[in-house]
């Protein structure tokens, strides 16, 4: 069975496909610029070199069709054609209250995603695009939308429900949903794995450490708290998002330069994080590093804010388990920051937590990095949102 996974963007489309017999990726690629002049796809097939074809991609139909094309080239493609592929998995970012377990696409299916335009913005139309690209290049083939929000929706509801006005949350279904989800649903059970806990029991939480973060609590891999909000810009220090700031910010700010909600709203999403903590030298965190190296004052407090504020999560996190089994860190810097982790990890002493060193150094490879000794296991685990989504379709079909 060969499953492709898409992941839309408003102006961009990531594919795989994955054969899931083994699931090894065939091939993967990425549509740049979709709808905006000089266009292209990036396709990269198993065992073959990188190919780079420039073309006018006006929709995502467009794109679908040249990816299709790529697929079945007798040059650099890997299937005859596109009756090899089952199904088509898509990750979706918004389902609101209606849905949060993976489903096989009906009208039904598209009609709350676009009801919920209004909760995904950025993401929610880009998928429902990319959902109906594919409906129209491979008619008949079923399409699976698995939800971004989908994990945190196992909250309880003292973990969810916002304290504002209840009819808030029955008018406009204003409540935390969670982000990140398929990553969080990923490696917390490839934790419990590699582990060796209690899949029914283990307590554990993930760092979904990059641009953009959030930390999730998890029982038996169900969530029980994710830091992510109503939208994405809850919790953590990001790249360019504030996290968690006192609402009254956005007024103060407002009153005082002379800006509208939304203008305030857009530089708490694009302009903050440790962009702005740091007068804009960067939202990369290789260049906040680099900027720290070189003396640089404010360098240095973003990241010890944004390590404090992922520590204090943790601690939170562990508190409303009652325990933590294990401690997970997994996307860009979880994955590839040593000195992040271990500075995370020294605020957790009091846990039992432990980090070895020297297992500690490594970058993008499943790890057990604590100490045979620490009370509580840490481990690196790269993230695979793409492998996860091809699970949950092959699961419904």
């Amino acid at each position: 069975m060969k499953i492709l996974v898409i992941n839309c963007g408003s102006s961009s489309l990531k594919y795989q496909l994955i054969d899931m017999a083994d699931e090894s990726v065939i091939a993967k690629g990425l549509c740049e610029r979709i709808g905006i002049e000089g266009s292209k796809l990036t396709h990269e097939p198993a065992g073959k070199d990188k190919v780079v074809i420039e073309k006018a991609m006006p929709t995502h139909q467009t794109a679908i069709e040249l990816v299709m094309e790529a697929l079945q080239s007798p040059e650099h493609g890997v299937i005859k054609s596109t009756d090899e592929i089952s199904a088509i998995g898509h990750r979706v970012l918004h389902g609101g209250k209606v849905y949060s377990d993976s489903i096989v696409v009906n009208e039904d299916v598209k009609r709350v995603i676009r009801e919920c335009f209004d909760l995904g913005p950025l993401h929610n139309p880009a998928n429902l695009m990319g959902i109906e690209a594919c409906e129209a290049a491979m008619p008949g083939k079923p399409n699976v939308a698995v939800w971004d929000t989908g994990f945190g929706m196992s909250m309880p509801e003292k973990a969810y429900m916002y304290a504002i006005p209840h009819e808030y949350y029955e008018k406009y279904s204003i409540r935390r949903y969670g982000f990140h989800g398929t990553s969080h649903m990923y490696v917390s059970g490839e934790t419990i794995k590699f582990a060796g806990l209690d899949p029914e029991k283990a307590k554990v939480i993930v760092c979904h450490l990059g641009n953009g973060a959030s930390v999730s609590a998890s029982i038996g891999g169900k969530c029980v708290d994710t830091s992510m909000g109503l939208t994405p810009l809850e919790g953590l220090i990001m790249g360019t998002r504030s996290g968690d700031v006192d609402p009254a910010v956005v007024q103060f700010i407002c009153n005082k330069e002379g800006k509208d909600v939304n203008e305030v709203l857009n530089i708490l999403n694009k302009k903050s994080g440790v962009l702005g903590m740091t007068d804009g030298i960067s939202s990369d965190f290789r260049d906040i590093e680099n900027a720290k190296a070189d003396g640089n004052h404010l360098a240095e407090v973003a990241l010890d804010a944004f390590v404090y504020r992922v520590a204090k999560y943790i601690g939170a996190y562990t508190a409303a388990m009652n325990g933590v089994d294990a401690i997970a860190f997994t996307a860009g810097v979880g994955e590839n920051d040593k000195v992040g982790r271990k500075n995370i990890c020294s605020y957790l002493e009091y846990l039992g937590v432990k980090i070895d060193d020297e297992a500690n150094n490594v970058r993008g490879k499943r790890t057990m990095i604590s100490a045979p000794d620490s009370k509580v296991k840490v481990v690196l685990m790269p993230t695979n949102e793409e492998l996860a989504i091809a699970r949950e379709t092959k699961r419904l079909i």
